[in-house]
């Protein structure tokens, strides 16, 4: 249940996650063949089939983020590959786990123990039927960069909105001890967020200021058809989850607040270290070129081929 009558946490937030949600932002990037869409659309969708097969949404918060870091360094070398590549339940849990504590060292203690115990072998819950929206958010664009005035700026290619609110749902139950707030609301919150985007293509904020009042009663309707898809009770613990989007009087709106910021500015910075990056940077640094048995052979020939 949302924490309303807790203090707001002090202090700067929590610098030290930072290298992580960074690391975990590629997520809304990362393809694989016989794969449809990104890692981060794939498990929004995850998300919404374990909640519509009536799993708690605490526990869907979990889980859908234990696995979400360990796909942060193993990407789609998942407990579905791995068990279909011969792997047994605990080898395969065991490798999840060294993917988990790869990333995982400035988790909060608390948080990071209950989250690694979502990655040993159990029972899977039944996944119900996803609603349209779920399909919706994945094929609607996101506005890239607007501001009232000036044109776009939009960067190729663009995310979507099931990979944004599930990056979002995930940084909020990773920020939540900070800010004291209950994981499961954030996560809910933030899957559900854009309920209204199933619908309403994304004009950004120069969009939304030039439907002036018409704004508020557009979302509200489009809004509710996406909710009108969830039947009860999940549908009410959407709707109470949802209260907290407003504003950051609550610790969860709080803890919401700050991941959906991070990931929007952290989406623009992918792209603008992407354009700065330089070949030395990426031979000598990242190493493209690594050490092995005929790197000295590379070598030569890059030299001779006078490249780069």
């Amino acid at each position: 249940m949302p924490s309303e009558n807790q203090p707001p946490s002090s202090g700067a937030a929590p610098e030290a996650l930072r290298d992580l949600l960074i690391e975990m932002n590629d997520l809304k990037r990362v393809r694989s063949a016989g794969r449809e869409g990104s890692i981060a659309e794939r498990l929004f969708a995850q998300g919404w089939g374990l909640l519509t097969g009536g799993a708690a949404p605490d526990d869907v918060a979990l889980d859908i983020t234990a696995v979400t870091l360990a796909a942060t360094r193993l990407c789609d070398l998942d407990a579905a590959f791995l068990t279909a590549a011969g792997l047994s339940e605990e080898a395969a849990s065991a490798v999840l786990v060294a993917g988990f504590d790869a990333v995982t060292g400035e988790l909060d203690p608390a948080l990071r123990e209950r989250l690694r115990g979502r990655l040993a072998p159990r029972p899977a819950g039944r996944p119900g039927p996803l609603p349209g929206f779920v399909a919706a958010l994945a094929q609607q664009p996101r506005a890239g960069v607007t501001c009232p005035g000036r044109a776009r700026i939009l960067l190729e290619p663009p995310e979507n909105h099931a990979e944004h609110c599930l990056i979002v749902a995930v940084y909020g139950v990773c920020l939540s001890p900070f800010y004291r707030a209950d994981p499961g609301t954030v996560f809910l919150a933030a899957m559900a967020h854009h309920f209204h985007n199933a619908a309403m293509p994304d004009a950004g904020f120069t969009g939304e200021m030039l439907l002036g009042d018409h704004l508020g009663p557009i979302m509200a309707t489009t809004t509710a058809w996406a909710l009108a898809e969830l039947a009860e009770p999940l549908r009410g613990q959407v709707e109470r989850a949802r209260a907290v989007l407003p504003d950051d009087a609550t610790a969860e709106g709080r803890a919401f607040h700050a991941a959906d910021c991070i990931d929007r500015v952290l989406q623009i910075a992918q792209h603008l270290r992407g354009a700065s990056t330089t070949m030395g940077m990426v031979l000598d640094e990242w190493e493209l070129v690594h050490a092995g048995p005929v790197k000295g052979f590379h070598d030569r020939v890059l030299a001779d081929m006078r490249i780069p």
